[in-house]
């Protein structure tokens, strides 16, 4: 069995639930073991990532766990037999892993929901904004590393699922860089919001009562809600969230916010009043 070196975050989320499937169903890893005929070892790297497990044997597993959830079992089927590879992977080695992590994340999500306080969105950002808020970055990042960054997000803003994104009035009036660059922005979210799959919320100053989102966060639906994930941003990176508790915490900080931001049309028209300020 050849040991992975550094799993990816989609494969480290496979190990996680087979894990939490064990213990739910009160076996300890060498008691899984004996279930499949192996050594522990081997389900310890299974659960921790460092080594794959094929269809037959993630199906005994379940069958052993009595999990009885046909539609999740089949999800994580799809997690262990995909083999794709995708266009992040020609970043590996020239990019911080969790950048790929993310766009793995994003490229087999079911939707997308994003709460935005300072910063538009990066799907959503222009090649300028994105420029300067990687060119704000301590310490400073090299031009290859630059535009290695800005050229990804790029890439990573050829999504097609549905995409939700409820960002803070602050986020819209916070120039990055120059006031061409901010209007710009702005001009090209009221563009990307006449796209089907793309809707804008904005939560105004001029609300009271709004304390229900203290930070940014992306929501980023499974294959099964049980597979949702919630990205933070962290010092060194994002930091994926996947517990049930914090997932249904998640959820409904979300609903809040949706409730209280302007419904999409309400939102053009605002974000089309900062454009004329400009």
């Amino acid at each position: 069995m050849v040991k992975r070196r550094e799993p990816t975050a989609r494969q480290m989320r496979l190990a996680t639930e087979l894990r939490r499937l064990r213990e739910a169903a009160g076996f300890n890893s060498r008691q899984a073991a004996e279930l499949l005929g192996v050594a522990p070892a081997q389900i310890t790297h299974i659960e921790s990532g460092l080594a794959g497990v094929s269809e037959q044997r993630l199906r005994r597993l379940a069958s052993h766990y009595a999990c009885a959830d046909s539609e999740f079992i089949e999800s994580l089927v799809a997690m262990t037999t995909d083999r794709t590879r995708g266009w992040w992977e020609e970043y590996r080695g020239l990019l911080p892993t969790s950048f790929l992590d993310l766009s793995e994340l994003e490229y087999h999500a079911r939707f997308l929901r994003h709460v935005a306080i300072l910063y538009v969105p990066g799907l959503l950002q222009t090649e300028d904004y994105s420029r300067a808020v990687f060119s704000s970055r301590l310490p400073e990042l090299t031009a290859d590393e630059l535009e290695l960054r800005i050229q990804h997000r790029k890439r990573r803003q050829q999504f097609a699922v549905p995409y939700e994104a409820v960002i803070h009035e602050a986020a819209l009036r916070i120039r990055v860089s120059d006031r061409l660059s901010a209007k710009t922005q702005l001009l090209r979210l009221l563009e990307l919001s006449e796209a089907d799959h793309i809707t804008v919320r904005v939560i105004p100053f001029d609300l009271d009562g709004f304390s229900c989102a203290g930070s940014a966060m992306t929501y980023v639906g499974g294959a099964v809600s049980r597979l949702d994930t919630v990205v933070r941003d962290a010092l060194h990176g994002s930091a994926f969230i996947d517990s049930e508790a914090q997932l249904t915490t998640y959820r409904t900080s979300f609903r809040k916010v949706e409730a209280a931001s302007l419904d999409p049309g309400q939102s053009r028209e605002f974000v089309h009043r900062l454009v004329k300020e400009l």
